[in-house]
């Protein structure tokens, strides 16, 4: 299965990524350091389509072979997400504007979504992990 946490840079992908990881005991692939193996820094519209295509692979490699996985990234656009090809998504939707104005620009919100994050409370850290693996575990008998 291939999981998907996407959302505005700083709006807790990473976070969330790695607390389910740990739950659900499963590969996590996290962008930034995929692009940093590729040295591909750039974000134009072209190279978004490349990362979506680069943590596709690497997502499908990983479900070939029976194992759940988590990749976290923007994935700005539908297209991008299209492209990935989700099992689940999780979307970040807990800011209105992240750290870069290019992709704020970019950014579009999703038609569809397995699970929406709109909101952090003290104690989400815990309580959105479980609901959210609870959730995975349930459509998908993980």
């Amino acid at each position: 299965m291939k999981i998907l946490i996407f959302g505005l840079p700083g709006s807790g992908k990473t976070w969330l990524a790695e607390q389910l990881q740990a739950r659900l005991n499963c590969a996590w692939f996290n962008a930034d350091k995929i692009r940093e193996m590729a040295n591909d820094w750039e974000f134009s519209e072209v190279a978004r389509l490349r990362q979506a295509y680069r943590m596709k692979g690497i997502a499908d490699y990983e479900k070939e072979m029976k194992r759940t996985v988590i990749c976290d990234f923007v994935c700005p656009l539908e297209e991008t997400r299209d492209i990935f090809d989700a099992d689940y998504t999780v979307w970040m939707d807990t800011i209105q504007e992240g750290r870069f104005a290019d992709t704020n620009k970019l950014f579009e919100k999703p038609s569809v979504v397995n699970y929406r994050v709109s909101k952090w409370y003290d104690d989400t850290d815990e309580t959105l992990a479980n609901a959210i693996e609870r959730h995975i575990r349930m459509e998908h008998n993980v």
